[in-house]
């Protein structure tokens, strides 16, 4: 898988680029976790994911925000990541102009990220969030949600905790003309550390809900 540097807003980011051979397949970009906590593009959740949607057909791009491995900056506590995340989206589709399906999926920190790009961006048409931190940051600025998505947890989760997860599904699915599904994996922590047991089960629901919609042809 290629690496690629591209432009960002305080420099040059690092990611890593993953092309499908149709000039109009899907494209995903995936974003990591915490920097303060060791979050980087190649966490075991974030990597998983990124096969998981290049497996589905999608061009797939994961990179590190800045400051965290060759990606220049500094930590902005969420608001300079977010403009990280619009530049990476900006280059993914200037690699890949006729794709006609654009998805977004992040973990923990980046999927509280993800949610607040869905808001800039009116053509991300489906997103994917794991483990949202919805305990530690304000997710009132989803009003209203523009996309329908997938929001996944572990039911032992004691970084994000079930019941701030479920609170955050409940208020999004209060909202008209979207439609939020919520799926719990039992047992597992935030970190979804058992492979067998609670990373698979977690891509296989996250694969069967991309895989369905991406049918639909629904937003």
């Amino acid at each position: 898988m290629p690496e690629v540097i591209f432009p960002g807003p305080e420099g040059r980011l690092e990611g890593r680029y993953h092309p499908q051979s149709q000039p109009d397949a899907p494209i995903a970009i995936i974003l990591h976790p915490d920097p303060q906590y060791g979050g980087t593009m190649n966490n075991r959740v974030v990597y998983n994911l990124h096969y998981a949607f290049h497996n589905m057909g999608f061009t797939v791009l994961r990179f590190n925000f800045r400051g965290v491995g060759r990606s220049q900056g500094e930590y902005d506590q969420g608001v300079g990541e977010l403009s990280d995340a619009a530049s990476a989206l900006d280059y993914l589709q200037a690699m890949n102009p006729n794709s006609k399906h654009c998805w977004v999926a992040g973990f923990s920190f980046g999927a509280w990220i993800g949610m607040q790009l869905l808001m800039r961006r009116p053509e991300i048409t489906g997103f994917v969030s794991v483990a949202p931190p919805a305990n530690m940051y304000d997710f009132s600025f989803l009003a209203p949600c523009p996309s329908s998505g997938l929001i996944i947890n572990g039911t032992a989760d004691r970084v994000a905790p079930p019941k701030d997860t479920q609170a955050l599904v409940s208020k999004l699915r209060d909202q008209k003309g979207i439609t939020i599904t919520h799926h719990e994996v039992e047992g597992a922590d935030h970190f979804f550390r058992d492979d067998e047991q609670h990373m698979k089960p977690m891509i296989e629901t996250v694969q069967g809900y991309v895989r369905r919609r991406l049918t639909e042809g629904s937003r």
